[in-house]
C-alpha cells in the first residue's frame, strides 16, 4: 500500500475510536440535566447559520473534499485504476446501496417516511476501519483496500442521491454561478495551474453559491476534488498535498464535531417503540441485512460473470464479514436523516435506530471476521 493510503487508514482508524468517544459523551450529556442547554448550544447562530449548520453544511464539505480526493487517487493510481480490480468494490458498493434502499422502501412504501430510503445506503469509513483495526495485522491488505474503495464509492453514491432526491427548492441562478466557477477551476487545471490558492478561493465561492442554490453545499467538496490537479500523483502534486493536509483535521476535528452536534439524541423510556416504527424497521433491515446481502450478492454476480475475481489473500468468508461492517452507517446515515425528515421526533428516533443498527452490524462483522481469521491462523 502507498504511504498516503496507509496514512488515510491510520487516521481513519484513530478517528473511528474518537468518534465512538464523542458519541458516548454527546449521548450522555443529551440525556442528563444539561439536555436543554446542550441542545441549544448547537443552535447558536454564527452569522446566517447556526453552529450545527456550519458543521453540517461547511465543515462536512471539507470531509467530502477529502473523500473526493481519495476517490480521485483510487481512480488514477489505486484500486479503481484497473477496470477488473475496480469492478469488485464498485459492484459491492452498488449492491450495498440498492438492496438496503429497497428494504427500507419495503417497510415504508406509501408512508410519510419513505423519503428516508437513502439512510441505510452509505458506509461510515471511519467507524468501519476503526472496527477493522481492532483485528490488527491479521486483516489482509486487500480486504482493507476493498472496504475503503467500497465505502468511498457508496459515499459518492449517497452524495448523488442527496443531489437528485433531497433537493427541495432550486435557485438556478446560484447553481449556474457555482457550476461556472467549477468550470473555471477545471480550465485552470487544464492550463496546469498548480498553486492551490486559486482552487481554495474558487472552492469557497463555489460553496457559497451552491449553499444558496437549494442543492446541499457539501456536493462542492466532491466537485472541488476533481478540479484540483492530480498530475502524476506524487508528493508534489496539488492533490497529494491537499489530501495530506486534510487527513488529520477531518479525522480529529471535523468528524468528531459532526458526531457531537448530531448525536444529541434523547433516549426516551419507550425507546423500543422507535425500533418498531416503519422507518425504524427499514433502517434496521437495511443496515444489518441489506448491506451484507447486497454486497455479497452483487460481488457474486460480478465474479460469476467473469467481470472480476477475488484477490488471492481474501475469500468469501472475509467478504461476508466485511459486508456486515458495511452496515455501519453512522455519519452519512445521520446526515441523510437530517435531509429526509422534517419531524424532530422522527429525526431523533431515526438517529437512535441508526446507532443501534450500526452497533449490531459492527459487532457481527467484527466477531465473524475475528472467528474466520483465527480459524485460518490455526490451519
Amino acid at each position: 500500500m502507498t504511504k498516503l493510503l496507509k496514512d488515510f487508514i491510520n487516521s481513519e482508524k484513530a478517528g473511528g475510536l474518537i468518534l465512538v468517544f464523542c458519541t458516548i459523551i454527546s449521548l450522555t450529556i443529551a440525556n442528563s440535566t444539561y439536555q436543554s442547554s446542550y441542545s441549544e448550544f448547537w443552535h447558536i447562530n454564527l452569522g446566517s447559520l447556526s453552529l450545527a449548520h456550519w458543521i453540517n453544511d461547511a465543515l462536512m464539505a471539507i470531509f467530502f473534499l477529502l473523500i473526493g480526493l481519495e476517490l480521485e487517487r483510487e481512480i488514477y493510481v489505486g484500486e479503481l485504476s484497473d477496470v477488473k480490480n475496480a469492478i469488485l468494490p464498485i459492484s459491492g458498493a452498488m449492491g450495498g446501496m440498492i438492496i438496503p434502499a429497497l428494504l427500507f422502501v419495503l417497510f415504508n412504501f406509501g408512508t410519510a417516511t419513505q423519503s428516508g430510503a437513502g439512510i441505510p445506503m452509505a458506509t461510515d469509513i471511519a467507524f468501519s476501519l476503526g472496527v477493522l483495526s481492532l483485528l490488527g495485522k491479521r486483516v489482509p491488505n486487500s480486504l482493507k483496500i476493498f472496504l475503503i474503495a467500497l465505502a468511498v464509492v457508496d459515499d459518492l453514491g449517497a452524495i448523488m442521491v442527496i443531489a437528485l432526491f433531497y433537493t427541495k427548492t432550486l435557485i438556478w441562478t446560484n447553481l449556474i454561478i457555482s457550476l461556472s466557477i467549477f468550470v473555471l477551476l477545471i480550465v485552470l487545471n487544464r492550463l496546469k495551474v498548480r498553486n492551490l490558492i486559486p482552487y481554495i478561493i474558487g472552492g469557497i465561492a463555489m460553496w457559497y453559491f451552491m449553499l444558496h442554490s437549494g442543492i446541499h453545499a457539501t456536493i462542492t467538496g466532491i466537485l472541488l476534488a476533481f478540479a484540483i490537479p492530480f498530475g502524476s500523483g506524487d508528493k508534489n502534486s496539488p492533490s497529494f498535498i491537499m489530501q495530506h493536509l486534510l487527513h488529520k483535521p477531518v479525522a480529529f476535528l471535523i468528524l468528531p464535531l459532526f458526531a457531537l452536534a448530531n448525536t444529541v439524541i434523547i433516549i426516551n423510556s419507550d425507546w423500543q417503540q422507535s425500533l418498531g416504527q416503519p422507518y425504524g424497521m427499514g433502517i434496521l433491515a437495511g443496515l444489518i441485512l441489506g448491506k451484507p446481502l447486497g454486497i455479497i450478492l452483487f460481488t457474486l454476480i460480478a465474479v460469476g460473470a467473469g467481470l472480476c475475481s477475488l484477490p488471492e489473500d481474501i475469500n468469501w468468508k472475509h467478504l461476508v464479514a466485511t459486508g456486515f461492517l458495511g452496515g455501519i452507517g453512522f455519519t452519512m446515515s445521520i446526515f441523510i436523516t437530517l435531509l429526509a425528515f422534517d419531524n424532530d421526533l422522527v429525526v431523533n428516533n431515526a438517529k437512535f435506530v441508526i446507532l443501534v443498527a450500526s452497533l449490531i452490524a459492527g459487532i457481527i462483522g467484527f466477531l465473524s471476521l475475528k472467528f474466520t481469521l483465527k480459524k485460518e491462523l490455526k490451519e
